[in-house]
This record gives structure tokens, sequence and C-alpha cells, in this order.
């Protein structure tokens, strides 16, 4: 009898005190409550994904350093090009000793190379001196040259100028696709990080919510009590979940400022870092406006085709430069034979002067007996030739099956998004009737808070299963290498 006085009166007690500290709760814990629920609102600024990406391709430092990639592929055509610039020659020769002129030789010519082993070329001369060579003689006015030397052997059909022409506008049209390839790998890394902020939006919106319905609920049952229809005890599980869910509030709002500098790392102004500022929240629906931002609406299986993407093209170009390369040392088997031949006059501005008969001709050969150098080298180049064929084969098989799987993902999680709507749904109905019945007496805190924590939980299933959806979008995008144009 003692004994359940005794419990009766510490029961009593622990109600009183708990009813007291319900009623004493310090200012800092609520206003730390008020400004987690009056987080959201207060006024913000929305920057959708197609924005983004808009601000990524035009400032980022890396998307201008891609643009630094078709500039040097067009010096390096304009280096090229410069093996056919025509170039003026000068040759002064001179000695002169004890006061006897040995000789005075003065050469010029004016040379045009062509596309094929041809050369043109227009010269004068004029030599003088007490012991000059015989064959240097010339008239005293001078003798003035034109004519033409010929590739026979190498270099007719194809030399280095030549070859170092064609692998330079071939290497021109491979920058196009490399760019295209390094901005899309940069828009991708950011489309990922928006994800990321994106998804930490939604947790913390999600947390807010259910942080308000609690402190609502937590609210009425303080009055219940008071007004004798609620236990005290209803009260500190309430206050529990309000706790547990405020904790899962700052855990969401840490992660929200986290992503937030993390996506600042992708926006520059001007070469100058761009930090976002915290009223600026990421577009809600996303997952609806994903296709129409990366552009990659209208794209199916169907449709794909592995000869359109960049980076075969670009290797398909490189091949071509191999080739190019193959067929210059295949020339090197054949003799070196060069003709030329010129007309000569002592009238360089009387056209009618420059007569058949008279000329300077000449023509040389020249062939290695062996050819060891030339065909170890041919056979080194039908080598990479062949590697890059191999390396074509397997990297078009890696992006079909890639591209493939992804649109397969894509199906999936699409479903996997709809089941997961519904969850959510029915995990709301339920905690609506939850709360019905504890009204109605019914019901209790407990029940409440468990299916609050299941809604809670499908709610964030959703998300995941949300942002891998997106995840998947934005591989597709990746996969196909697009760069779009809209932004």
């Amino acid at each position: 009898m003692r004994s359940s006085k005794t419990f009766s009166c510490g029961l009593i007690f622990l109600l009183l005190l708990v009813s007291t500290r319900l009623t004493a709760v310090p200012l800092s814990r609520k206003q730390n409550q008020q400004q987690a629920l009056q987080t959201l609102s207060q006024d913000t600024t929305v920057m959708g994904l197609r924005e983004f990406l808009g601000y990524v391709k035009k400032h980022h430092p890396v998307v201008k350093q891609a643009g630094l990639v078709i500039e040097q592929g067009q010096a390096q055509l304009l280096k090229a090009r410069g093996g056919f610039d025509p170039k003026i020659e000068v040759d002064y020769d001179r000695k002169d000793f004890k006061g006897t002129e040995y000789y005075d030789e003065l050469r010029g010519a004016f040379k045009i190379p062509t596309w094929y082993g041809v050369e043109f070329r227009a010269g004068a001369e004029r030599n003088e001196g007490a012991f000059l060579n015989p064959s240097l003689t010339v008239p005293e006015e001078g003798l003035y040259s034109a004519g033409a030397s010929l590739q026979l052997g190498q270099g007719l059909w194809i030399n280095e100028r030549m070859a170092t022409l064609r692998k330079a506008k071939l290497f021109r049209q491979q920058t196009q696709s490399e760019r295209d390839l390094l901005v899309n790998a940069v828009l991708f890394d950011a489309t990922q990080v928006y994800f990321e902020w994106w998804q930490a939006a939604q947790e913390r919106e999600l947390f807010q919510g259910i942080l308000r319905n609690a402190q609502i609920r937590l609210d009425g049952i303080k009055r219940s009590v008071e007004a004798g229809d609620k236990a005290v005890i209803d009260a500190v599980e309430s206050r529990i979940a309000v706790k547990n869910r405020l904790l899962g509030f700052e855990q969401a709002k840490i992660d929200f400022i986290k992503k937030r500098l993390e996506l600042s790392n992708f926006l520059w102004l001007d070469d100058v870092p761009v930090e976002l500022q915290e009223t600026v929240i990421p577009e809600k629906a996303l997952l609806s406006q994903i296709d129409a931002a990366l552009e990659i609406m209208g794209q199916s299986l169907d449709l794909f085709t592995v000869d359109n993407h960049p980076k075969i093209l670009a290797m398909r170009l490189q091949m071509d430069q191999l080739d190019v390369e193959r067929q210059l040392k295949e020339n090197k088997l054949l003799p070196v034979i060069e003709a030329s031949y010129d007309a000569v006059s002592s009238q360089w501005d009387d056209g009618n002067s420059y007569q058949l008969s008279d000329y300077k001709a000449g023509i040389s050969f020249s062939m290695p007996l062996f050819l060891r150098k030339e065909r170890g080298d041919l056979k080194l180049a039908q080598i990479k030739l062949q590697d890059a064929k191999y390396d074509l084969l397997a990297t078009s098989l890696a992006i079909e099956n890639k591209v493939r799987a992804i649109f397969s993902e894509i199906d999936s999680y699409l479903v996997q998004n709809d089941i997961t709507l519904e969850i959510v749904q029915d995990s709301q109905l339920m905690l609506i009737a939850e709360e019905r019945k504890f009204e109605l007496g019914d019901s209790s805190i407990f029940l409440i808070n468990s299916r609050e924590t299941k809604l809670i939980e499908s709610s964030l299933k959703r998300l995941e299963v949300g942002v891998k959806l997106l995840n998947s979008k934005a591989r597709l995008f990746n996969s196909l290498a697009l760069v779009p144009q809209n932004l």
C-alpha cells in the first residue's frame, strides 16, 4: 500500500516536472524553431538548369580553354600552308685580295611551289671577276632565267609539304570534335552538381514541411493537455518528434549550403568566380525540364548511330592522318628523281628573247640499295594505323553498349519514379488518417510518428530515385557527347 502511494506521488511529480519544462522551453530553441519554419518563406530567386548551364557554357574557364583547341588547329593549318608560300632567295659572294677582284657573284631567284611535285621559278645572276669560274660567265647586263623543276619519283603525288597540309586540315576538323567532347564533359559535371543541389533543396523543403506539421501538432496537444483532454506524456512524445524533425532539417540545411558552394565552382563572369547567393534556389519541376535543358528530346535507341558520335569522328580523323603518314612513308620507297629546265636570256623584259635552245637543264637520281630504313618506317606506319582501327572498333562497341544500357536505366527509373510517387501519396493518406483517428481518440502519438517516419522515408526514397533518373539522363547526354546549342 505504501509502495503504491509512493509510485503515485512520484508519477505526479514527474508529470508536473515535464509540464513545467514544456511551458519553459529556452528562448534560443524557440528562436531556432521559428527560424527553421520561416526559412523558405523569404524572397527567393529560382535559377533553372538551362540558365545555369548557359552561364557555364559561356563563362567557365575550361570551356574557354576548349576553344583554344580550335585555335590550335587553325594555327597548325596556317603553319602547314606556309610550306607553299612563294619565296625569294638572294646569294652574294665576293672575293678581293691585294687589289684584285677574284670574283663578284650575285644570284637571285623567285620560287613558287605547287601542290604536286612541281616548282616554278624565275632567276637572275650577274657575275664578274678575274678568277671567275668559266661556267658562271654571263653577259655584262646579266643573265635571266625562267623555268621549273619536277619530282618524277618521290614527291610527285605526295611529299612532306603535301602530307603536312593534309594532316593539318584533318587536325582542324578533329579539334571541332575534341572541343565538343571537352565542353560536354564540363556541362556534364556541372549538371551532376546541380542535381545534388536540387536534391538538397528538396530535402530541406521536405524536412521543413514535416517540422511545421510536427510543431502544429505539438501546439495542439499542449492546448489539449492544458484542457485536460490529452495526457502529458503525449506532449512529451510530440516534443521529441519536433526535436528529431528539427535535427533532420538542420542537417538538410547544411547539405544545401555545401551543395550551393560546390555549385558556385562552376559560376564565372569575366574570368572572376561568382558565389551563389543564399536566396537562389533550383527549379522545383526539374524532372519535367531536364530533357529540354540538355536538348535530349527525341533521342531514342532506334535513332542512335555511333558513326556520328564526336569521339568516333575524332578517332576516324586521327586514322586519316595516320593514313596520310602511311602514304608518305610508302612514297619514300621510290627513287629520288628531279628534273629541271630553265630558259635563259640576257633581256629580262623581252619575253620573245627566251628561246628553247637557250637553256639550263639537269636531272638527278638517288636511291638506297636496300631501303631498310624506308621499309621499317612504312611498317611502323602500318602498325599504328592498324592499332587505331582496333581502338576504333573497341570504342564504338563500348559507346553503343553504354548508350543501350542508359536507355534501359531511364525506362526502369521512370517506372520506379511512378511507383515511389504512389507510395508517397499513400503514406501521406495514412498519416492524415492516423491524425484523424488520434483526434477521435482511437490512435496515439507513437503511431502518428511512425506514419510520419514512413512518409519521410518514402519521400527520401522518391527523391533518390528521381536523382537517379536525372543522372541517367545526364549520362545519356554525356554518352552522346551533345553540346546544347540554345543555351
